[in-house]
């Protein structure tokens, strides 16, 4: 298994919707979703900067000695609104490509494992890491200070993720 799938699932819990109040959706054997409102600025300052510093990510792409690149992507129908994690991402003639790593809630179009061509309009963060230290993860951030400290410690230590 990749390295990349490894670390992306991990974080899958750390998927978040838009469309509902913040809260926790428990899935038998799959990574807890933790909502949020569409409307909260902590988190959408956290998407801002994300895009604002996408050419950051472009740098963790090209870079030898940084792994587990991905992208947090929006995606949308009429049943909800999910923001989910694309792995093995590809950049090609200024656009993005990658797998899609998480299980979808409300979006039923995309399995995890399907390719997907990525609009960049819609990616609400990103990520990678160099020496376990996280660089970008800006929505991750976010909703790793809203746990409790037992909840940050047990996600620092199966991650084995570095935050700064």
């Amino acid at each position: 298994m990749k390295t990349q799938f490894l670390i992306v699932s991990i974080f899958a819990f750390l998927s978040l919707t838009s469309c509902k109040e913040s809260n926790k959706i428990e899935r038998e054997n799959e990574p807890t979703i933790y909502g949020v409102e569409g409307e909260d600025k902590e988190m959408n300052a956290a998407i801002a900067k994300a895009n604002q510093t996408l050419k950051d990510f472009n740098d963790g792409l090209t870079n030898p000695n940084a792994d587990s690149q991905a992208l947090k992507v929006k995606f949308s129908n009429s049943k909800g609104i999910e923001h989910m994690w694309i792995g093995d991402i590809e950049y090609k003639n200024g656009k993005y490509s990658g797998i899609l790593n998480n299980t979808p809630e409300y979006v039923t179009e995309y399995k995890p494992g399907d390719k997907i061509d990525i609009d960049a309009s819609k990616i609400s963060d990103w990520m990678y890491l160099i020496n376990g230290k996280l660089f970008g993860g800006y929505t991750m951030r976010v909703l790793r200070d809203r746990m409790s400290e037992d909840e940050k410690k047990q996600l620092d230590q199966e991650s084995g993720i570095l935050f700064d």
